[in-house]
């Protein structure tokens, strides 16, 4: 199986190196974005039972699909990212659930909410909130 991806690696060296470059690129993009996303998050966003109305959907529709479109862009950008950095070095699961938090779909609160139950990834996040000097994010109901 190594042998193959490194045959591959030798017959793509173009393809490789932009990987390579893609991965130095979200690395230190999710370290400079990260922290700040997350610093953010209200304290109680998992374990808040409504989902609060933007005042920007009825005062400015046009613009808040805009900025919807590109929130979720950025949202599934980081989620790619976050895998890609499961093998690839970075911070891959908590890149992964900030994209989470960015992009919308159905089931998307349940699933982080069962993601953040996960001591190590609420710890993680909450270690960079108190880096940015914010409170902890309460811990979300417990998940079954």
């Amino acid at each position: 199986m190594f042998d193959m991806i490194l045959t591959w690696i030798e017959g793509h060296p173009g393809l490789s190196l932009g990987l390579a470059g893609l991965s130095v690129v979200t690395f230190v993009g999710s370290l400079l974005a990260l922290p700040v996303l997350v610093a953010r998050l209200p304290v109680d966003y998992f374990t808040d039972p409504r989902r609060h109305r933007n005042r920007l959907r009825q005062d400015r529709p046009m613009l808040y699909v805009a900025l919807r479109g590109l929130k979720n862009l950025v949202g599934w950008a980081l989620i790619l990212s976050g895998i890609l950095m499961l093998v690839l070095p970075g911070q891959g699961l908590l890149t992964i659930i900030i994209g989470l938090i960015l992009s919308d779909f159905p089931g998307k609160y349940a699933l982080e909410r069962r993601l953040a139950s996960n001591p190590r990834i609420l710890g993680a996040i909450n270690w960079l909130r108190r880096r940015s000097g914010r409170d902890p994010l309460l811990a979300p109901p417990h998940c079954h």
